[in-house]
């Protein structure tokens, strides 16, 4: 399932009433198949948290499904009250691979470009790439990227220099990898969090 077009991205940030129904039913689902992830989490409590958000994020939780992230609940954030949600697609989301890190990535590509750079497609999506960190602690919750490779959020440090740094997961550990900025490949996409 491909992302919605980016034009398209910025006009209707809202999901009418079917789909937001159709995407709770979903999130109950995957939340109650996966508890392992969420110990201790009443579904009740979130699905009050879903229907009092704005429709953006809704929108968002719903483009992360759409692109074939599968988001799930992750944590709570006991400051704000939010629940976090990531990409818990056993690979990197179908819908967001074959992208380059950035915008200046992508426009120092002279040929070959990629359709489009993981940064800007995660902003109109609404959502964040996951850290490094972040990424680790997803991985404490499952086997993710035995296959595909993820892009995460890039020091500034490293992407001065003309870097992007992605991870994966073989051999039953989590590997940090570097690569130029401006790469591409049909197995890396990107996951992202979502606090809503």
């Amino acid at each position: 399932y491909l992302p919605q077009n980016k034009q398209n991205m910025s006009h209707q940030k809202e999901l009418s009433v079917e789909p937001r129904d159709e995407l709770f039913k979903l999130l109950k689902t995957r939340f109650e198949k996966n508890m392992p992830r969420h110990k201790n989490f009443d579904w009740t409590k979130i699905q009050t948290r879903l229907e009092a958000a704005s429709p953006e994020k809704l929108w968002s939780l719903n483009e992360m499904e759409v692109t074939g992230g599968e988001p799930d609940v992750v944590a709570y954030d006991e400051n704000s009250g939010e629940y976090i949600f990531y990409d818990c697609s056993a690979e990197s989301p179908k819908g967001r691979r074959s992208l380059c890190y950035d915008r200046a990535a992508w426009e120092s590509r002279k040929e070959n470009k990629p359709a489009d750079n993981a940064m800007d497609l995660a902003a109109a999506m609404g959502v964040e790439i996951l850290t490094e960190a972040e990424y680790r602690s997803l991985q404490q919750l499952g086997q993710f990227d035995l296959k595909t490779s993820s892009w995460v959020k890039t020091p500034d440090n490293i992407r001065k220099l003309g870097g992007a740094i992605f991870c994966d997961r073989r051999f039953d550990t989590v590997f940090v990898y570097h690569n130029g900025a401006e790469s591409y490949y049909a197995a890396r996409g990107f996951r992202a969090s979502l606090r809503i």
